[in-house]
């Protein structure tokens, strides 16, 4: 399995979302005003859409793109998983 050179940028934007998450739970237990929670939960969503994006556009960059040259599987394969990613664009 190879380790893609985004993913430890998407572990800190994951590790960013958990912290924010945390600091959102302790927030609610706090009975901190609404806005500020909304706030943090918008926090917690933009990094987690961050990472997803940056997750994707790796695939896209690497693995289909060598799948497409024919590097690792039949052309129906590659589109059928860009196909499967795309739904979580």
């Amino acid at each position: 399995m190879t380790i893609h050179s985004s993913h430890p940028d998407i572990i800190k934007r994951l590790k960013r979302a958990a912290g924010h998450l945390k600091s959102t739970i302790q927030m609610l237990e706090d009975e901190k005003p609404c806005l500020d929670i909304t706030q943090q939960l918008q926090a917690v969503e933009k990094a987690i859409t961050n990472a997803k994006r940056t997750l994707i556009h790796d695939h896209l960059d690497h693995c289909l793109k060598d799948a497409l040259s024919g590097e690792q599987h039949p052309a129906d394969e590659t589109l059928g998983e860009f196909k499967e990613i795309a739904k979580y664009l």
